[in-house]
């Protein structure tokens, strides 16, 4: 009997690993591969400026979690993985670059600590949170308006708006608790004080460092190196991948998926045993709107924050002795064009080695309800980046080389009960036998995340063929 055809809609790093996990096991399925852009990747992407290796997208795996290492060793870049030198990240606040105070994704743990970066008046009104009724959360809530009412609006606007607004480029008034940091909204259902919970939290953290494994990973001369490696690797094992090819509408027949592509006028059809969607929530929502309608409409309602990065390249002489580690964040009401800023030279010894004389360094700039700072050109963005390095580390050199990388829609927005949405599109697509989704629109935005979402969804595909292989049909 010939194989069994999967095919899979979407070839970014979620799609990638679905096949890559599909193609892994025994008796491997044929495997489909449709991606709508000519690339491969999604947000992962690289290039090269002034010579040297720059990632476009993230620039990190965290290593916590084991999903993303272990693909990475799977391709074959194992002995490429390094990490980083330094992570010390500083808050621009002000006129000056401070410590970032311990916090759970920017939660206080020592209300003493905060002075710095709050002042004094609002480091005591987070003091006073342990005198407050218990928190006892029985429901989901915006992180950042839910510490306000405990903490102060300081805290939100200073430390939490930070500290997430670099993962989801959104706002921390609206960003799910439940959804962004699971491990504080389960203390909080029990715990006396969100003061008490965090402390906790931290003490578990400090024992997790004191393991000596790293935090986060990286691969030598870029993370986006992955995909050529997937692409690789999928390729020797018989995957076919179609670039430019965007599925419309996926219908089911007892025979089993047909996927309809190519141009409205003329289009083409490709059958499939089953079917993993690895798209974005919009394309998502389109093509599953006549099969699933329930889960499209759910998909339909995820929201997506644009924003951009502007990677740059100074000379090392140039490059101010004061600014120390790995970078700094920026909150949204500092004013400033850019909202974090990575010194990659000091971060991955292998882009400092890369550089020779020069240093690569990369900001980060808009977020939801923020397009309009994207309206502007190339130029006026790395100018404006430019003069903001220059009033926070005193960069007071021209630039060698620029590159803007925009990503509109580039990364979804967990709202209030985002967790509940996610559990009504995943069954409401389980009702279809053979039918599987993932991405960062889901249960995590990072690459280890993805990488879980994909093979997850491989997972109910090969349950589903095993199936049909038992009855034999």
């Amino acid at each position: 009997m010939d194989a069994r055809t999967v095919v899979v809609v979407g070839g970014g790093i979620s799609g990638l690993a679905a096949a890559h996990a599909l193609v892994s096991g025994v008796n491997p399925p044929r495997v489909v591969l449709l991606e709508s852009s000519p690339r491969l990747g999604g947000k992962l992407a690289g290039d090269v400026l002034e010579g040297v290796p720059v990632d476009l997208g993230a620039e990190s795996v965290l290593a916590r979690r084991p999903e993303g290492v272990e693909l990475i060793r799977a391709v074959g870049l194992g002995d490429d993985l390094v990490h980083p030198a330094t992570t010390s990240a500083g808050l621009w606040v002000g006129d000056r670059i401070r410590a970032i105070p311990p916090t759970v994704m920017g939660v206080p743990v020592d209300p003493a600590a905060t002075v710095d970066v709050l002042g004094e008046e609002a480091a005591a009104r987070v003091a006073e949170e342990k005198t407050l009724p218990e928190p006892a959360l029985t429901e989901d809530v915006a992180i950042g308006r839910y510490v306000a009412e405990r903490m102060g609006p300081a805290v939100t606007n200073k430390l939490i708006d930070p500290l997430l607004g670099g993962v989801y480029a959104g706002r921390a008034d609206e960003i799910s608790l439940a959804a962004a940091v699971p491990e504080l909204y389960a203390k909080l259902k029990t715990a006396p004080s969100l003061l008490a919970a965090t402390a906790e939290l931290r003490v578990t953290s400090q024992r997790r460092a004191s393991d000596g494994k790293p935090v986060f990973a990286g691969i030598r001369g870029g993370v986006n190196r992955l995909i050529q490696a997937l692409e690789t690797d999928l390729s020797s094992r018989g995957v076919e991948i179609r670039r430019s090819t965007t599925v419309r509408k996926i219908s089911r027949t007892p025979a089993g998926y047909f996927l309809e592509t190519g141009p409205v006028p003329a289009p083409d059809t490709v059958f499939a045993d089953a079917v993993v969607v690895a798209t974005p929530a919009s394309p998502a929502a389109r093509m599953l709107a006549g099969l699933v309608p329930t889960a499209s409409t759910e998909l339909g309602a995820i929201d997506y924050a644009s924003m951009a990065i502007v990677t740059l390249a100074v000379r090392k002489s140039d490059w101010p002795e004061a600014a120390a580690g790995s970078g700094f964040l920026v909150p949204s009401d500092e004013g400033r064009t850019i909202k974090a800023a990575t010194y990659s030279h000091a971060k991955w010894e292998w882009s400092s080695e890369a550089g020779g004389e020069l240093a690569v360094l990369r900001c980060s700039v808009g977020r939801l309800g923020e397009e309009y700072v994207l309206q502007r050109s190339d130029e006026d963005l790395a100018a404006l980046a430019t003069a903001d390095l220059r009033k926070a580390v005193g960069l007071d050199a021209p630039v060698v080389g620029s590159l803007v990388t925009r990503w509109g829609g580039g990364l979804p927005q967990y709202a209030v009960g985002h967790l509940d949405r996610v559990d009504r599109v995943e069954k409401a697509v389980a009702e279809h036998d053979g039918l599987a989704v993932c991405g960062a629109a889901y249960r995590g935005v990072g690459i280890a995340a993805c990488v879980a979402s994909g093979s997850r969804a491989a997972t109910r595909v090969r349950a589903h063929l095993d199936a049909l292989a038992t009855m034999g049909s």
